[in-house]
């Protein structure tokens, strides 16, 4: 891979088309933390609307760690998967403990639920440290640009090697959405691509995809439609509006009364509601 190429190609493509989100206007580390926890297996256009108010509600860690999980939580409706806004108000707790944001990779994996991505995410965003931050799609473009695939640590250090020095938000904010917008994972529209004449694998050229069994794959997700995750959703949206007797929960979720104590099983081990006696709140 010609480095010095594809930085070159992918910073000048950058310079005019880079995708304009609210979040992209801040160098706030809280507000790219929040960025980054909802947009984990949640499409873009669903975060745009979400940020704003959340930000607006929850301005900083103190905020969000002085008010109780509960209001984190409806806040959060909509979005899915609700471990994320627990461990986001898990994060503000313990950043408010430290007395000041985390600055170093270490520190912010300590966080409760901070992945490598994310913690690398802020530190490019929010800090501007020259380090690659590695998502599906960013794994997805070294992968076929470089005709190989890769594992999550090669991938890595291929993208650290990658990142311009001083220019690491924008580098690595152009890298996603070129994964995300030309370089899909359904179809790679390379010739629209700032890098496909250096890249090793077109979408027309016959090979097979090395995208696929890298670190750039996409995992289908589940069907939503019927289950455990619908029923805790439809649950939690409910308890949003104020307490629940437990024999209502079966008709609240449209499951046997055996499949929705599985599901308060569920979500009081994950410390999304709280059963008191016969009844269940919100944290």
């Amino acid at each position: 891979m010609n480095s010095d190429a594809v930085v070159e190609r992918v910073l000048g493509w950058a310079s005019s088309t880079i995708r304009e989100l609210p979040w992209r206007t801040t160098r706030d580390p809280w507000g790219v933390l929040v960025s980054e926890v909802m947009s984990q297996q949640t499409q873009v256009g669903r975060v745009a609307e979400k940020w704003p108010v959340f930000m607006e509600r929850f301005p900083t860690p103190s905020a969000c760690a002085a008010s109780p999980l509960g209001d984190v939580l409806q806040l959060w409706q909509g979005m899915g998967y609700p471990r994320r806004a627990r461990n986001l108000h898990r994060c503000a707790v313990a950043i408010v403990e430290l007395g000041e944001f985390p600055e170093d990779l270490e520190s912010l994996l300590a966080l409760p639920g901070i992945g490598p991505y994310t913690a690398r995410a802020v530190l490019a965003f929010a800090f501007g440290h020259d380090v690659g931050v590695l998502d599906t799609n960013v794994g997805r473009v070294l992968a076929r640009v470089g005709g190989k695939s890769l594992s999550v640590s090669e991938a890595q250090t291929l993208a650290d090697a990658l990142v311009p020095s001083g220019e690491s938000w924008l580098w690595n904010q152009a890298m996603m959405d070129l994964g995300g917008t030309l370089c899909t994972s359904r179809r790679a529209h390379c010739d629209e691509c700032p890098l496909s004449d250096i890249c090793q694998w077109r979408g027309d050229s016959g090979v097979a995809d090395p995208a696929r069994s890298s670190a750039g794959a996409s995992r289908p997700q589940a069907q939503f439609e019927g289950s455990r995750r619908q029923a805790r959703g439809l649950l939690l949206k409910r308890l949003g509006q104020g307490a629940v007797e437990l024999d209502e929960v079966p008709d609240i979720v449209n499951r046997s009364p055996a499949q929705a104590h599985e599901v308060v099983d569920g979500l009081v081990e994950d410390g999304l509601c709280v059963l008191e006696s016969d009844s269940l709140r919100l944290p």
